[in-house]
């Protein structure tokens, strides 16, 4: 197939599977009582489990300060984070996770893990690999266009 079909049906697949992955997560967020934003940033967090201010948390996810504040008021209300002060600077609030809602919440991610590892049996390591490599580049892109929406430089 010529290099233009392919970058054609690239995209019309990546439309498809953008959309797919945002309904999913919002069946997934509406399964566990959650907002898909939250949910999305929990994900984020647990990526990286250390404490986080909430201006990190706004810088993590592309929020303002204000909406990253209610995001952790709804997380912690939820039971999925706590809010402590800094031992070395108690000035500072850190956000924590909370084992137990992160339970609650792998507990259905184990549920859904079947078909995700069923879909990956037949991939080489050289596939495995690209897949890997695209999905860094792209979030990584995702990062920065969003950020270029955020500036209002589009």
């Amino acid at each position: 197939m010529a290099r233009s079909s392919l970058l054609r049906e690239l995209d019309s697949a990546s439309r498809e599977y953008l959309a797919s992955y945002v309904l999913f997560n919002q069946a997934v967020a509406g399964h566990v009582g959650i907002h898909p934003t939250d949910l999305q940033c929990l994900n984020l967090l647990s990526a990286d489990p250390r404490p986080r201010t909430t201006g990190e948390i706004a810088e993590l996810t592309g929020l303002t300060s204000g909406s990253a504040t209610r995001l952790v008021d709804r997380l912690e209300g939820a039971g999925y984070v706590t809010r402590q002060r800094d031992e070395s600077d108690k000035r500072q609030v850190k956000v924590r996770l909370r084992t137990e809602g992160l339970h609650r919440l792998r507990d259905v991610w184990d549920r859904l893990r079947t078909g995700w590892d069923t879909m990956f049996e037949d991939y080489t390591e050289m596939e495995l690999e690209l897949l890997v490599r695209h999905m860094r580049r792209t979030s990584e892109l995702g990062r920065q266009q969003r950020a270029r929406l955020n500036r209002g430089d589009l």
